[in-house]
């Protein structure tokens, strides 16, 4: 399979630069698997796709204000774009570093509220090990410091607002430079609508990494090696899923995040196993899914990992059929766009 092989085309004003004033005010396609049909939902209208019984897998990563901007003690400004916390001493982490001049080991540079960062190295890819001192509480000064990541497609800067709607309301474990965006339109009351209904909501943990963004730069489909990223499946979680698989319930991936994680902790009976792992699973049409039943899901990126995911569990044809539909009826795309729930 070729990387062409999952191109299409959008017009750049379907990009959603912004949030809605609501975040359950998007439009939401539905789309039947088994009867290769399509629709539409307003998303506040979402429960009526679930069934009592069925289990609702978040994640519940928060993402983190990983842009700083800071000047080289030698002069010259410089942007440090925090990736993966390698360790709490001496605060060290792996970072992507942009300037007009090259980095080097030695680099100092200059940060707000009398922060210093050392470039040490070279880490994995195209990072650096960075280290930051002195500071007494690195996650307060992040929070103070930092801006949020947004995608590189959003042409604009990250807003005060975006503190808060790139961010889901059940966001609880700092790690991730990308919001899993698919559970950026639920509420807290449409949540407890779905869990009055019988839906159960189980979180579980993966922290978005910049593979997120990442280009795929090989022509064929299966040369393309996945960025780790960071996972723990709770006890709880991995229990209710297990319990359900059983009784022939449906488990339900709140975004590809999930859906990875899920599919990556999963057995070849589907059940799954708790703990913290590395998620580096790289999912495709061809695939067989053991766990995952259904998927709420964003409009993705051409030529993307997160596309051919979401084709290989749809059906390629069905999905870009799909995607031609959302184009022509002027749905919005990407992570502060609409939605699709794919049964």
């Amino acid at each position: 399979m070729l990387i062409d092989d999952y191109d299409y085309g959008l017009p750049p004003e379907l990009i959603a630069q912004q949030p809605l004033v609501r975040r359950d005010a998007i439009r939401l396609m539905t789309v039947d698997r088994t009867g290769g049909s399509t629709g539409e939902l307003p998303f506040r209208q979402v429960g009526k796709l679930f069934r009592p019984g069925d289990l609702l897998v978040v994640n519940d990563t928060r993402v983190i204000p990983a842009r700083l901007f800071g000047a080289k003690e030698s002069g010259g400004r410089i942007e440090i774009f925090l990736v993966t916390r390698l360790a709490s001493e001496g605060e060290v982490w792996h970072c992507l570093l942009r300037s007009s001049k090259p980095s080097r080991p030695g680099t100092r540079i200059v940060l707000p509220g009398g922060v210093t960062a050392e470039v040490l190295g070279r880490g994995e890819g195209e990072a650096w090990q960075v280290s930051f001192s002195p500071v007494e509480d690195f996650d307060q000064w992040l929070d103070r410091t930092g801006a949020m990541p947004l995608p590189p497609y959003i042409r604009r800067s990250a807003s005060e607002a975006d503190q808060e709607r790139y961010q889901t309301v059940f966001a609880h474990n700092r790690g991730a430079v990308a919001a899993p965006t698919a559970g950026l339109h639920f509420t807290g009351e449409l949540l407890d609508e779905l869990r009055a209904c019988g839906v159960e909501i189980l979180p579980l943990t993966l922290h978005v990494g910049l593979g997120t963004f990442m280009p795929i730069r090989v022509e064929r489909l299966e040369e393309h090696r996945m960025h780790r990223e960071r996972y723990s499946i709770p006890e709880a979680t991995a229990e209710a899923v297990n319990a359900r698989k059983k009784d022939g319930r449906r488990i339900i991936a709140l975004g590809t995040t999930v859906c990875r994680t899920l599919e990556q902790a999963a057995r070849d009976d589907g059940s799954i196993r708790p703990g913290a792992g590395e998620a580096d699973i790289f999912i495709y049409p061809g695939y067989r899914f053991k766990t995952v039943d259904a998927l709420i899901t964003n409009f993705h990126l051409p030529k993307s990992t997160l596309l051919m995911l979401v084709a290989a569990f749809g059906g390629k044809k069905l999905i870009f059929r799909a995607y031609a539909e959302a184009v022509a009826k002027r749905f919005r795309f990407f992570s502060y766009g609409d939605a699709m729930f794919i049964y």
